[in-house]
């Protein structure tokens, strides 16, 4: 209770200060379009805006950022929810963090008739903990018939809604669950392809196609450890308006086919025996070299509803399913070959998942204000639940289900500044693995402030 008191205390202190030093009109960042990371600069946006005119003095090269600082209250100390900004220490339950501070570069090429040529784009990110590239990658447009375009590097892969969402716009601190153990870092080093019509009179302007090609790890590993390429796929449409009202919607269906090359003769699958479930290593010369699989689907909605001119409601729901290969003791996707005590390459698991998120986003009678709510589930082994996650059949904290709620509020200052005060209260299910018989302690309250150039 002490803690509670002490955490409500401390997010209203923060935003009375704060709202009584700076107090302005609508910030645009709240009104984005899409926000995603594989856009290009949107000059609807005061931040697009800007590094356009950035682009007429300085050659088509601009630059922007932001900065995430924040403190955390954990509801224990050593709390083991690290998807809320990474691990706690043993005996740490309150910290200050540099989430992420975000440095970026953009070069535009038109051509003379003012149709984007070549898109090149460099981002890194600093943090207490050091400094690492998040983008560096190129694009190619045609603009022969206006309809595609090509990009390599280092990128976002186009998967979900909330994969691609960035950071800068996102009104949660962090992505759900599911989204950090499926693609983690949300970046990977491949090539895609993408259809994406652009002429003013074309009737497909609402449609865009993103396929590509990766090594699977993305950025969690340092370099490619397998020879198996994943395919990624999205098709999407833009916001576009329902009929003649001011009801806007938007949506994608995705897939990914991938997997990872097997280096050990043994392979765990969950496999039923009489009138239970085990999770049983089948050992097969076959199986090294093999591919194991990394098989999702995905779904994604979004509405708006105006309310008037001082705000709208948003609802967004995304739902995944598939099957998912990590190892016994984490369902996340390996960033390196996972090895066993040895030192030599390890078995893998595969698991038949699915999760889903969902938002209710709610302007407070103006734009500066905006409730958030969220719920999300992830459930890394759908065929065990309960007390059938039980340690003597396998099965490990990785097959454990996850519901997660959170509630926040944001207040815009202005263009360049919000602050973001948030709890979420992840629950596990209650099984048969050592720790997790009974809902572990695990909430954790955020107070997030925001700068951007």
């Amino acid at each position: 209770m002490k803690q509670i008191l002490l955490t409500a205390t401390l997010l209203l202190s923060c935003y009375c200060l704060l709202n009584a030093q700076l107090k302005t009109e609508l910030p645009n960042m709240s009104r984005n379009n899409n926000g995603l990371l594989t856009d290009m600069i949107d000059t609807s946006t005061s931040m697009g805006r800007n590094m356009l005119a950035l682009y007429n003095k300085l050659s088509h090269v601009g630059f922007s950022g932001y900065l995430q600082p924040q403190f955390q209250l954990s509801q224990v100390k050593g709390n083991g929810n690290t998807f809320q900004g990474g691990e706690w220490g043993p005996y740490s339950d309150n910290r200050f963090r540099l989430r992420r501070g975000r440095l970026r570069v953009d070069f535009s090429h038109y051509t003379p008739d003012g149709k984007p040529s070549v898109y090149f784009l460099f981002q890194f990110d600093g943090t207490e903990k050091g400094v690492n590239i998040r983008d560096f990658w190129g694009r190619y447009y045609e603009n022969k018939y206006e309809l595609f375009h090509f990009s390599i590097g280092m990128m976002a892969r186009p998967f979900g809604h909330e994969v691609l969402y960035s950071s800068f716009y996102r009104e949660a601190p962090e992505r759900g669950r599911m989204s950090q153990t499926l693609m983690n870092t949300e970046r990977d080093l491949g090539f895609m392809v993408s259809l994406n019509p652009r002429k003013a009179t074309s009737k497909l302007k609402w449609l865009a196609v993103d396929m590509g090609i990766y090594n699977g790890q993305g950025l969690t590993g340092p370099m490619e450890y397998d020879n198996h390429k994943d395919f990624v796929m999205r098709v999407s449409s833009k916001k576009q308006k329902l009929g003649k009202s001011n009801i806007r919607v938007s949506g994608g269906i995705s897939g990914y086919l991938g997997g990872i090359t097997s280096q050990n003769a043994r392979i765990f699958t969950t496999q039923r025996q009489g009138d239970f479930y085990t999770m049983r290593g089948d050992s097969l010369a076959s199986n090294i070299g093999s591919n194991a699989s990394r098989k999702y689907g995905d779904v994604d909605f979004q509405i708006v509803f105006p309310n008037g001119k001082k705000g709208q409601t948003e609802l967004r729901a995304e739902y995944a399913f598939g099957q998912q290969t990590a190892t016994l003791a984490s369902s996340s996707t390996p960033g390196t070959l996972p090895l066993d005590a040895s030192g030599k390459p390890g078995p893998l698991t595969t698991r038949k998942f699915d999760g889903a998120y969902f938002y209710l986003l709610q302007n407070l009678g103006s734009w500066d204000n905006q409730l958030v709510l969220k719920y999300d589930w992830y459930d890394p082994n759908k065929k065990v639940k309960g007390l059938q996650v039980n340690s003597t059949r396998g099965f490990t904290s990785a097959d454990v289900r996850y519901d997660t709620w959170g509630a926040g509020f944001l207040h815009y200052f202005n263009d360049y500044m919000k602050i973001l005060l948030w709890y979420e209260k992840p629950i596990n299910e209650k099984t048969a693995i050592p720790g997790y018989e009974n809902v572990k302690k695990e909430g954790i309250a955020t107070v997030r402030v925001q700068f951007s150039f």
